[in-house]
């Protein structure tokens, strides 16, 4: 008991003076099981793909459909340690287990991220305005309606790519 007292106060300190390194705790001891995202697919972006009809796959433009995509960490978890909706989009199955713990260019990939992120915010937010899912969104924008932008979104996304290439994580090719 003593030395999980002195790990979460640890984790505490260092998450006060890292602030910008997500979720420190989970990090120096991580969940035995990681959760399974189906909740973010069947009350979150099977809304969106079936308002939409299919999106598009935003690393392989493979057309996407609600049963034929895999949710996927923008970021990767294992840097962020968390299933936020913000950084989740749908992605094609077979790039999802190939991309594995690699960090996405943002001069590549962030419009088209940032695009179907914008268009699942609108439609869920119209479809289904209590979805508790929306307010993962609260952490990154505390007032989603009027500061939901691309420039802000970018700025809250680009220094957790920065640091986690910082700190090892690749970038795909």
């Amino acid at each position: 008991m003593l030395k999980d007292f002195c790990y979460w106060n640890l984790s505490l300190f260092l998450q006060a003076k890292n602030p910008n390194v997500p979720d420190i705790p989970n990090k120096l001891i991580k969940p035995a099981e990681r959760n399974s995202l189906t909740k973010q697919r069947t009350q979150f972006w099977d809304l969106v793909v079936a308002e939409l009809g299919s999106v598009k796959c935003i690393y392989t433009g493979r057309e996407l459909t609600v049963g034929n995509y895999a949710v996927e960490h923008f970021i990767p978890y294992n840097f962020v340690s968390h299933d936020l909706i913000w950084n989740l989009i749908p992605a094609d199955k077979s790039f999802n287990s190939s991309k594995s713990d690699k960090l996405p260019p943002l001069e590549k990939y962030f419009n088209s991220f940032f695009a179907l992120q914008k268009s699942a915010v609108e439609i869920v937010s119209e479809k289904s305005p209590k979805n508790k899912l929306l307010e993962d969104y609260l952490t990154i924008f505390p007032d989603l309606e009027r500061n939901f932008s691309k420039e802000k979104f970018r700025e809250r996304i680009q220094p957790l790519i920065t640091i986690a290439s910082n700190n090892g994580f690749q970038f795909m090719k």
